[in-house]
């Protein structure tokens, strides 16, 4: 089968890459881009490490085509950090050692920033709720929901 010629923009910057029509965005990413932060837990869109922002919308990448990514803006958790400085997500994950394993983390970046774009002041349910996408096998959750719920009111706060 031929390969398929896709322009896009990833993390603010345009890219290019062949891929096989049946190739999903997290093989391109990851295969063609070496952008190996998303993760393929499950290949099914059930545990969330795949997790992207295509047109500010949040999408397992196991489950999209590569070449549905043409002329669409994709960010990934390679594009949450402004360089060496680290998003305040970022910083409180560390902080309330929010992360083992580190397998779902980068989903769970993306959707959380995703929700603090969309909505800067969740309550815990809210973020519950948009997180729940996302499994993670090591931390419970608690400190991933305290990570977030603390992030978003130092955004405000700084704002």
């Amino acid at each position: 089968m031929s390969k398929l010629h896709v322009s896009t923009t990833v993390n603010g910057d345009e890219v290019e890459y062949l891929c096989d029509p049946r190739e999903t965005l997290l093989d391109c990413l990851r295969d063609k881009l070496n952008l190996t932060g998303a993760k393929e837990g499950c290949g099914t869109g059930d545990c969330g490490a795949c997790s992207v922002t295509v047109d500010g919308r949040l999408v397992c990448s196991c489950l999209m085509l590569g070449v549905e990514a043409e002329g669409k803006q994709i960010e990934t958790v390679e594009g949450i950090a402004d360089g060496d400085i680290l998003h305040p997500l970022q910083k409180k994950m560390i902080e309330y050692a929010a992360l083992q394993c580190g397998i779902c983390t980068p989903g769970i970046l993306v959707a959380a920033k995703s929700l603090l774009e969309k909505n800067p002041n969740p309550t815990e349910e809210e973020t519950r709720y948009w997180l729940a996408g996302n499994l993670c096998r090591c931390t419970g959750y608690d400190k991933i929901i305290r990570a977030v719920m603390d992030t978003a009111t130092e955004m405000r706060e700084a704002s």
